[in-house]
């Protein structure tokens, strides 16, 4: 791992003080940082007296100090401020690589990568087809569970969206699920060339267990990670996206001392995808030097 690689890795990994089990009785702390920023301080700039809790709520990236930040450096909709590594954001051109069914089995040419993660209906390769702006590159289907291999696809000539299977799929055979989690692991905790995986909760239900569990596995096994919350144009059972963005970050709460970046999606309406592209610029090029 390059110098570059384990800083934005340091930066990255959520920091999680104790293995997560159960649910924190109290949330330790507001999930939308410009609330935060805008009581703490009565100028644009974050006051020094603010730096503790904004620590905490903002994703504050390589090349960046606390003293500078400002309300404009924020991206909407999200906890992540904006430094000097972002840019070079716009994707001309994408193309299918292939399929791995093992780890060991991916490409290796040292492109960087970001692989998109969660459950089987989060709307994974939606969100892929939004960001690269070409429909079925990623395939996408009614029935959830459709993608059962590690899918790798060149951006640009120069990095990769990978699309892992999802997970908590119901009708999928055990035997199934148990192989997709075990390689999913393995490429893991066994890729160097991972900036970051996006793990995608879905915003318009209620915080899940299988989703909080994930999170905190990544966590345990110091895998970087950026939340993307999807379907944020939507409503059910009563609740808000950002109701239930807030309930899901609280759940996070006390096993993270820091939470790690996030950001709100649709890729219906377009909410939230130059922002996430933005995001992952100045990732891979900082990781990248």
């Amino acid at each position: 791992m390059t110098t570059a690689a384990a800083v934005l890795r340091a930066h990255l990994v959520p920091h999680l003080p104790f293995p997560a089990r159960g649910v924190p009785s109290r949330p330790p702390c507001l999930p939308f940082p410009l609330a935060a920023s805008r009581t703490q301080s009565s100028t644009k700039f974050v006051h020094s007296s603010a730096i503790d809790p904004i620590r905490k709520l903002l994703f504050i990236p390589p090349g960046v100090e606390l003293g500078e930040i400002n309300e404009d450096m924020v991206l909407p909709g999200s906890n992540i401020v904006v430094g000097p590594y972002a840019g070079h954001s716009h994707i001309k051109e994408v193309e299918f690589v292939g399929s791995s069914g093992r780890a060991k089995d991916c490409p290796k040419d040292g492109r960087p990568e970001f692989a998109v993660l969660g459950r089987s209906n989060v709307g994974k390769s939606s969100l892929i087809n939004a960001l690269v702006r070409k429909k079925e590159v990623a395939l996408t289907s009614k029935k959830p569970g459709k993608t059962q291999l590690i899918n790798h696809f060149l951006v640009n000539k120069s990095w990769y969206i990978v699309d892992l299977p999802g997970y908590g799929f119901a009708k999928a055979p055990g035997s199934v699920r148990m192989d997709w989690s075990a390689f999913t692991k393995g490429y893991f905790l066994n890729r160097d060339t991972l900036v970051a995986v996006l793990l995608l909760v879905d915003a318009s239900v209620p915080p899940q267990k299988i989703d909080l569990d994930c999170a905190n596995w990544l966590g345990r096994n110091q895998i970087p990670m950026t939340f993307v919350f999807t379907k944020c144009d939507k409503m059910k059972g009563g609740k808000r996206p950002d109701e239930n963005i807030r309930s899901f970050q609280d759940l996070l709460g006390e096993n993270y001392k820091q939470h790690p970046p996030w950001i709100m999606t649709s890729s219906i309406t377009g909410l939230g995808r130059d922002e996430l592209l933005l995001h992952m610029s100045q990732l891979r090029n900082y990781w990248d030097q």
